[in-house]
């Protein structure tokens, strides 16, 4: 468990907006919503291995806060999680396309990042890129 990541915090410009958005995703992934504040909303995964990691939707309070998220300024570049196989990938995208997300590129092998490389990549309301990826040998 040592390195793994606990917790990640995303901003977006309105959290109640996001909402559904992230609902949608993180659940296809098993994580709950595990509480709301001001500020927004904490999705937990726990494992039965007793793994965990959290995700958190908050509203963005800094100067900028009006813009949509760009990945090539300083800051996060996009967020990949894994998926337990090609079929999982394919059916977050089924999800992501019933309720309307922006696909960015659907299904795909990229043997540029190894053997068996199958991702979606995706993104969320206010731009945030997003990936769901199935590699077997990382």
């Amino acid at each position: 468990m040592r390195g793994m990541v606990n917790h990640v915090d995303l901003t977006v410009l309105d959290p109640a907006r996001s909402l559904a958005f992230y609902e949608a995703v993180l659940g296809f992934m098993s994580y709950r919503r595990a509480d709301e504040h001001a500020r927004g909303y904490d999705f937990d995964l726990v494992r039965p291995d007793g793994g965990f990691c959290s995700i958190g939707v908050m509203r963005a309070e800094a100067e900028g806060r009006t813009r949509r998220h760009d990945r090539y300024a300083p800051g996060l570049h996009h967020l990949a999680w894994s998926a337990e196989s090609r079929e999982d990938v394919d059916g977050l995208h089924e999800l992501l396309r019933h309720i309307g997300a922006t696909v960015l590129d659907t299904p795909a092998e990229y043997p540029e990042y190894g053997d068996g490389y199958y991702a979606v990549l995706f993104a969320d309301p206010d731009g945030l890129k997003l990936e769901f990826v199935h590699w077997p040998t990382p």
